[in-house]
């Protein structure tokens, strides 16, 4: 009896970038993420008012002059790294595999990307959002409108959705290289910092008590083991003793906040105190962003920088994303296979 084969569609996700720098652009970029009810989890017409009153009037022509200092010949440096990761995966997997990129927010969209895969009459779907560790603000998120769309087809694949993967040992690996190029030893400390949360969303990972009523800062359990908070720090303490890091000599942080309620500590409030402690070389890791973007590049990079002078230091030195690096590309590729 014959079996049809059949191709599998590998569907990349990440968060997603205006379409230009321009006022109008950002702002429709900012409307889109910040009414997503996972990003800011209150009641509807709570958040209605605050995003469409508030924050995207004021803060649309404010972060348009940031998009501007970020953008290159080649665009977004996020959508730039994330099309190269496409291409060289593609080249990986071969001709069995067909290798799409979507932004969860603005262009490629989701839904257009999916329409395009349903053309292609995949046998089997693999949906791998491009952020390490599981959050419903970024992991959640994707996934529900992948599952959204597909839902609607009249045929539906197979479809297999990857939550994390921070603990790969690829993705490790491809972090470690891009820190060789640094001599740790240069360095009165080290940061590892990730994006921001806010506090009551890690605490609805927990049917009881709140996420600080756990060890997330020590160990992953059964119970916390899609607590981006645990997760962020297991990140940090697998690369700090690969590393050969200890614990003093390093700070797990969260930066891009909205307000106080978010996790801490804040990461520009550490490169302050840093500072004013008298470190003069820092070194910062962003494990929780695979492409470089507005907030490693501007804000770490420039933002973070200026901080440290103002209180003393010298030099804030950020580590790079993955982007294209062979070694995240191989972990894509191993995670596909499964």
């Amino acid at each position: 009896m014959n079996s049809v084969k059949g191709k599998t569609g590998v569907l990349l996700v990440n968060l997603g970038t205006p379409d230009s720098p321009s006022v109008s652009h950002v702002r429709s970029y900012l409307s889109q993420f910040l009414n997503d009810p996972r990003v800011i989890d209150i009641p509807w017409l709570a958040r209605k008012m605050l995003v469409n009153l508030i924050i995207v009037p004021f803060r649309a022509p404010k972060s348009a002059k940031i998009y501007k200092q970020l953008w290159t010949e080649d665009g977004s440096p996020l959508i730039f790294h994330s099309n190269k990761v496409k291409e060289l995966l593609q080249h990986e997997l071969g001709s069995e595999y067909g290798v799409h990129l979507a932004m969860r927010y603005k262009n490629p969209s989701i839904p257009d990307v999916l329409t395009e895969m349903q053309k292609e009459n995949y046998k089997k779907i693999v949906v791998l959002p491009m952020f390490p560790q599981y959050a419903s603000a970024s992991t959640g998120s994707a996934i529900q409108e992948v599952m959204d769309v597909i839902r609607k087809w009249w045929v539906i694949p197979e479809v297999r959705f990857i939550s994390q993967y921070y603990d790969h040992p690829k993705f490790i690996d491809a972090i470690i290289d891009r820190a060789s190029k640094y001599n740790l030893k240069d360095y009165d400390h080290i940061l590892f910092s990730y994006h921001g949360l806010p506090v009551r969303q890690v605490d609805k990972v927990y049917d009881n008590g709140l996420c600080e009523d756990r060890d997330c800062e020590e160990t992953v359990t059964d119970e916390n083991q899609y607590c981006y908070k645990a997760t962020c720090f297991a990140t940090t303490r697998i690369l700090a003793e690969r590393l050969g890091i200890e614990e003093k000599d390093y700070t797990v942080c969260f930066q891009s906040r909205l307000d106080k309620n978010w996790l801490e500590p804040f990461s520009d409030k550490v490169v302050e105190e840093k500072a004013k402690e008298g470190a003069k070389k820092l070194l910062v890791f962003s494990p929780a962003f695979t492409a470089d973007c507005l907030e490693t590049i501007i804000e770490i990079g420039d933002e973070y920088q200026e901080i440290f002078e103002e209180n003393g230091g010298e030099k804030v030195q950020l580590v790079e994303s993955l982007n294209d690096h062979p070694l995240w590309v191989e972990c894509l590729k191993e995670i596909v296979l499964g």
